[in-house]
């Protein structure tokens, strides 16, 4: 049995459909219609994503309310140093725990959405997480010092909520979330030298407004509450140690391998 071959110029011309119509219709088709397995996958992403994708998500949710708490923390602080009679709004902003914080809320804020778009964070964003998680963890470790200190003298520091969440809380917790990261990246031992430059430029505009004005913030910077110059600048290089043992041991952190959760980015 054949088959018999059907010449195209002798069919009927209305059942022929020009390819140049053909060609039309594809082009005016929806995009989502043409890429159907791309759309699916995606949606399967949407409401399934991976495990990585949500310990991002959670870490996201963590960094939202830890920015959160920082901000009612500054707040709280600053509605409480009001009540004192010698206040002055420009000395506020002059506290390295209150600059320290202000980018603390910054970083958080980036860090979560970072965690919310992308499975691992990009070097500077750690960067800048990792110098201001010493900052902060700095300033508290300084002011239990000083806490601890005025219980021997003859004067004492209150601690209210709002600087127990500055000082301790949130330090403590910034720290927990940089540990427990596996997404960041691995940071190059030359941003210890790097972590020294805030704290370096703080320290010289401090003691010449300090000069100036008649006002410090910490008393080992006032040279009327130490012994004299020296002290003082005994103080300052055991704080720049202090921000070099704290930055080395998050950098140390970033550098040890994660086989279970792979490698982000590397920042050299």
């Amino acid at each position: 049995m054949c088959a018999r071959a059907v010449d195209p110029a002798r069919t009927d011309p209305s059942e022929r459909v020009p390819a140049a119509t053909t060609i039309t219709v594809a082009r005016n088709l929806p995009a989502a219609a043409t890429r159907p397995a791309l759309t699916r996958a995606a949606l399967t992403r949407a409401v399934h994503p991976s495990p990585a994708r949500r310990v991002r998500r959670g870490f996201g949710v963590g960094r939202v309310l830890l920015a959160a708490l920082g901000v009612v923390a500054l707040l709280g602080y600053f509605d409480y140093v009001l009540g004192f009679a010698t206040f002055q709004i420009y000395n506020f902003y002059s506290y390295f725990t209150v600059q320290s914080g202000m980018a603390a809320v910054v970083a958080f804020v980036t860090g979560a959405i970072v965690a919310f778009r992308y499975t691992t964070d990009p070097p500077w964003l750690d960067w800048f997480r990792m110098l201001v998680t010493t900052y902060i963890t700095v300033s508290g470790i300084v002011f239990l010092t000083i806490v601890i200190q005025s219980s021997t003298r003859d004067y004492t520091i209150e601690v209210p909520w709002s600087s127990q969440l500055l000082h301790f809380w949130i330090p403590a917790i910034a720290v927990l979330d940089w540990l427990t990261d596996a997404s960041k990246a691995r940071l190059p031992w030359k941003i210890l030298a790097w972590g020294l430059v805030v704290p370096g430029i703080w320290g010289v505009f401090t003691l010449v407004r300090g000069s100036i004005v008649g006002w410090y913030p910490y008393f080992f910077l006032d040279p009327v509450q130490v012994s004299g110059p020296p002290e003082t600048a005994l103080y300052c290089l055991v704080a720049l140690a202090l921000f070099t043992a704290i930055a080395s041991v998050l950098t140390a952190t970033s550098r040890l391998p994660r086989r279970a959760w792979g490698r982000g980015p590397t920042a050299e």
